[in-house]
């Protein structure tokens, strides 16, 4: 089995939470983002901010920086992204957006995909309570939030975040879906096992893992 984006995108992804108020999404894109000590633009509209939360810097790890910037309106954060992506010195932009705003149009995700793709910059797009509707992203997931997994010394803690991550178009890759754990040592994603309906396996050191 071939993983969903063993390079790193530079260029727009789409990323749709399963439930409006779940932190996978969010937890996700923060896994994928680049290596880097080159800072983090995070743009946040209004209700994205009120009911999903805010991302939270010390938990990005101590080489990773953040500029946060919170708007009012869907129009803001999107002009936020673009002005981002016109910086060279950023490591990624990332913007989360609430439902379905007329700005937030195919035009509107061109101009970012075509703009991340000029600087080299990649670009998330977090989606809430939000239809897929046409858009120039490259890739577009749906993340849906798992048990974690066991934790190796403490069966009363919980151990890495695990996601149902399904990559449900892609320009150029194979969609599919696959259940994937967070490796925070490694600060990696790793898929676990071909995502499937029913409970998620016990027996997680029988599956077989490959980097994203």
């Amino acid at each position: 089995m071939t993983g969903p984006g063993q390079v790193r995108p530079v260029a727009l992804s789409e990323v749709f939470a399963t439930t409006v108020t779940d932190a996978a999404a969010m937890g996700f894109v923060l896994a994928r983002l680049p290596k880097s000590a080159a800072p983090v633009l995070w743009v946040q509209d209004r209700l994205s901010a009120k009911e999903a939360g805010q991302p939270y810097p010390p938990g990005m790890g101590a080489e990773r920086q953040l500029i946060w910037v919170h708007v009012s309106h869907s129009s803001d954060a999107l002009w936020a992204m673009e002005e981002g992506l016109r910086c060279h010195a950023l490591g990624a932009v990332v913007g989360e957006i609430w439902g379905a705003p007329k700005a937030l149009s195919f035009t509107a995700t061109k101009r970012l995909a075509m703009r991340a793709e000029a600087a080299g910059v990649s670009c998330w797009l977090i989606r809430r309570a939000a239809p897929p509707e046409v858009s120039a992203a490259r890739d577009r997931w749906r993340i849906t939030s798992l048990p974690s997994a066991p934790h190796p010394h403490d069966a009363q803690s919980p151990g890495v975040a695990r996601w149902q991550a399904e990559l449900f178009k892609s320009r150029t890759k194979k969609p599919g879906t696959w259940r994937v754990g967070h490796d925070r040592a490694a600060d990696r994603i790793h898929i676990l096992a071909p995502g499937r309906d029913g409970a998620v396996a016990a027996a997680d050191g029988a599956h077989r893992k490959r980097a994203l």
